[in-house]
């Protein structure tokens, strides 16, 4: 079974590197980014499954970011977080494609629930892609019969 990875996007270095040190103390790889432009470079060498993004960061912001995550690799799973929350960020960050948002200070137990559910459900749908292209490559007894006749 493949290990959770996740990827912290915030402009607070104090919190990325506490938050990540704490992430791997309980066995969990995490990687970190200063910003959304720094994250999406990041994604394209070092696979993530979950993202914890921060909603309000200087230059590109968090809903931005998402936007191009979703964009770009459309299988992450992206946790928004924000110190700042409004109903109107939580429910653009949804609308975009965020499995959920986290309120600063989030405690490090819900954010590896948060996480651990986002990634069980990735896995859930990457499943049923399977199952979907194994129905596509293989044939039904029915059809072989078909074809035989």
């Amino acid at each position: 079974m493949e290990q959770m990875r996740i990827m912290l996007v915030d402009d607070e270095e104090r919190f990325l590197e506490t938050t990540q040190k704490l992430l791997q103390k309980k066995g969990i790889e995490a990687t970190t980014a200063t910003s959304g432009e720094k994250a999406l470079e990041m994604l394209r060498s070092h696979r993530a499954h979950v993202v914890i993004l921060d909603v309000k960061m200087p230059g590109m912001d968090g809903i931005a970011t998402l936007k191009e995550i979703k964009r770009q690799f459309p299988m992450v799973e992206v946790i928004m977080l924000t110190g700042h929350a409004t109903v109107e960020s939580a429910i653009e960050g949804l609308k975009s494609g965020a499995t959920d948002y986290l309120m600063k200070p989030a405690d490090i137990g819900e954010i590896i629930d948060k996480a651990k559910d986002a990634f069980s459900r990735r896995q859930h749908i990457e499943e049923k892609i399977r199952v979907a292209q194994m129905r596509f490559v293989t044939k039904s007894p029915q059809e072989i019969l078909k074809e035989t006749r």
